[in-house]
């Protein structure tokens, strides 16, 4: 039974008409048309007619483009070679890398916003750095941390003393938060810029390989506490690391009393060798990147320690002011 024509619902519809019916424009038709997707009959007049099935092809076309599908996605749902639930399983996964992605550049833009109040303009290496890196894919920028941490520990024995440091240095979080703060964005942007340092490489690489091969260096050790308790006591109250004063505190830290001057150099080399601003800032920004605490900087404090090894004179007991 033929439908009945209607001034809303003719049984066919013009190009025209079935661009205000859709609110699809005409051009767009036209291309879905000649494409397959929205198929149309000819009037005697050679003009294009549409009727009910293109209709209501094209709502699914029209849905299914608005949802982001491609052309070649819309065509295989069409022509049943892949089913709805296929594809719109595989775009959620794409819409959810795209959220991601987005969330990343609104941080970037949040960190500019803030660093960016005064009157100097933005460094433009910067920015372009911040915006890269923010897109990065999880596995590209484990891929950054891996290469590094590869390069410093070539060659270390897996059972060598420090060299389980090697895998708390490959801690990246798989994925940067879904919203990440202005301090996360920046602290994967520092922490990009520092294993890409010739420089830095090269220090970590020192500090491998005189970890695992030099047995005084892993014999002398300092107890941390100590240090910190004593140096950075002495640190923070201002004394001179060639006073008296230095040598009093020295003497409270174990291992100190009694030893040569020659001992207590060599001591400060190795305290110099394993005392680095820059790689504690490492583990810093890995923290702020993971959510651990945070916590206070310790190599100020073994910097002090070592220069009183060297400096501040030796036989003073610890009972002295």
């Amino acid at each position: 039974m033929t439908a009945p024509r209607t001034a809303d619902h003719p049984v066919t519809l013009t190009i025209g008409q079935l661009a205000r019916r859709s609110e699809v424009p005409v051009r767009t038709l036209r291309f879905w048309s000649d494409e397959g997707l929205v198929p149309a009959d000819r009037n005697g007049a050679g003009h294009r007619v549409y009727g009910p099935a293109a209709v209501a092809r094209l709502d699914l076309v029209r849905t299914l483009r608005e949802l982001g599908l491609g052309l070649d996605d819309v065509r295989a749902v069409l022509s049943r070679r892949r089913g709805v639930g296929e594809i719109a399983a595989a775009h959620v996964r794409a819409l959810d890398d795209r959220i991601r992605e987005l969330r990343a550049q609104r941080a970037v833009c949040a960190l500019l916003a803030r660093n960016g109040t005064g009157d100097t303009p933005p460094d433009e290496r910067s920015v372009t750095l911040m915006n890269d890196l923010a897109r990065l894919s999880a596995a590209q920028r484990q891929h950054l941390i891996d290469e590094f941490v590869n390069e410093a520990f070539a060659g270390i024995d897996a059972d060598a003393p420090g060299a389980g440091i090697a895998t708390a240095m490959r801690s990246m979080p798989a994925e940067l938060p879904d919203d990440p703060t202005p301090e996360q964005v920046g602290a994967w942007v520092e922490l990009a810029e520092l294993v890409g340092d010739p420089g830095f490489r090269a220090r970590c690489r020192e500090m491998a390989v005189a970890g695992a091969t030099v047995p005084a260096h892993r014999e002398r050790q300092a107890d941390p506490a100590a240090v910190a308790e004593h140096a950075g006591g002495a640190l923070a109250a201002g004394v001179d690391p060639a006073s008296p004063a230095a040598a009093a505190a020295l003497a409270r830290i174990p291992g100190v009393a009694g030893l040569s001057m020659g001992e207590r150099t060599a001591w400060a080399d190795t305290v110099d060798l394993f005392a680095d601003r820059r790689v504690e800032r490492y583990w810093t920004l890995l923290g702020v990147l993971n959510g651990w605490p945070a916590r206070e900087p310790a190599v100020p404090a073994f910097e002090w320690f070592a220069a009183a090894l060297r400096s501040a004179p030796a036989g003073q007991s610890s009972d002295q002011p």
